[in-house]
């Protein structure tokens, strides 16, 4: 069967946990350590639920089993499951500010099979159709040579400190919306 893209619902949250753990813990290996890893895990990768809600996060399946998800945001957030969320998360506006594209993760048994890339896709078309003009995101190590392969360029490399005083470096990249 061939890969099917749908957005996410609340009933996919369980399993998109699992996915996010799967895929984080496989692919991140040699570009993080270990414990900048695992407090990823507690502090910063999860599904953030406002996504959801707002029909902007997408799942991919094979076959009827979930192996891929990412979505855009026309909020502030630039990164972050549900566990980083503090106060409201307003909306951008898109005559001038950049959409999000946020929480993208491959199962590790699906990854380098084009998934990424087809969510990216869904996901610049959504953000253009509702009128924004430019996207960023906040790419991890592993994630930035996909994020350049479709035409993402850095703004910015930065260093994340997390709770627990884990620092792990992330960019900022940026792209113009055809």
């Amino acid at each position: 069967m061939p890969i099917h893209i749908r957005l996410a619902s609340m009933d996919d949250v369980p399993i998109l946990e699992q996915l996010i753990v799967a895929s984080v813990r496989a692919l991140s290996f040699g570009y993080y350590t270990l414990p900048q890893i695992e407090s990823a895990l507690i502090h910063v990768f999860g599904v953030d639920t406002q996504l959801i809600a707002d029909g902007t996060y997408f799942v991919a399946e094979d076959d009827g089993h979930l192996i891929g998800c990412g979505g855009w945001s026309k909020r502030k957030t630039l990164f972050g499951g549900d566990q980083m969320k503090a106060g409201e998360d307003n909306l951008l506006d898109p005559a001038t500010e950049a959409a999000r594209i946020r929480a993208f993760f491959v199962h590790p048994e699906a990854a380098r099979r084009g998934i990424g890339r087809r969510l990216i896709e869904t996901c610049e078309r959504a953000a253009s159709a509702a009128g924004f003009h430019k996207i960023e995101l906040a790419a991890t190590l592993p994630g930035e040579p996909l994020y350049a392969t479709v035409g993402y360029e850095v703004i910015e490399r930065f260093e994340y400190r997390l709770p627990d005083g884990v620092s792990m470096p992330l960019i900022r990249m940026g792209k113009i919306l055809n």
